[in-house]
Order: structure tokens, then sequence, then C-alpha cells
């Protein structure tokens, strides 16, 4: 069943989109790439602000892993580098 538009200004979708001649998709074809490369972590924008870029997050991270290392040697953290 199709909505009917009342309003052709309020189809955004460009007429050269025919989704009928795309073929179906593939469900889950990149989950496994997507689990192998992809650990996101979303940030408090006070934090984010604190860190320009991914690398200076990994600095600040390993330097509290060493921190934590330093003061509690018997309890050491996995590393999977």
């Amino acid at each position: 069943m199709k909505k009917e538009v009342e309003n052709e200004m309020e189809d955004e979708l460009r007429p050269e989109y025919d989704f009928a001649q795309m073929e179906r998709g593939i469900r889950g074809k990149y989950v496994e790439r997507y689990r192998e490369g992809t650990n996101l972590v979303l940030l408090d924008p006070d934090v984010a602000q604190a860190f320009p870029n991914d690398g200076a997050v990994n600095e600040a991270l390993r330097l509290l892993i060493q921190e934590q290392e330093r003061q509690c040697p018997d309890n050491t953290v996995q590393r999977t580098e």
C-alpha cells in the first residue's frame, strides 16, 4: 500500500531514484567487516572538546593504563595489541 502524497513538494525523493529497478540488498553483508574494524565510543561534548582526535584519546587512555599498572601492579590490564 503506497501512501499518497498530498502535496508534491512533500515528496523529497527525486524522480530519477527508481528503487523498483534496484536489486535487493543482502542483510548482514558487511557485519563481519564492521565487527572487526569498528570500536566506536560516544564522548560527552565536554570530554570531546579536550581531545582533538582519536590519537589524543588513545594516548590519554594509555597513560591512564600505565598509571593504574604502576599503582596496582598485581591487577594488570589485558592488552590486545
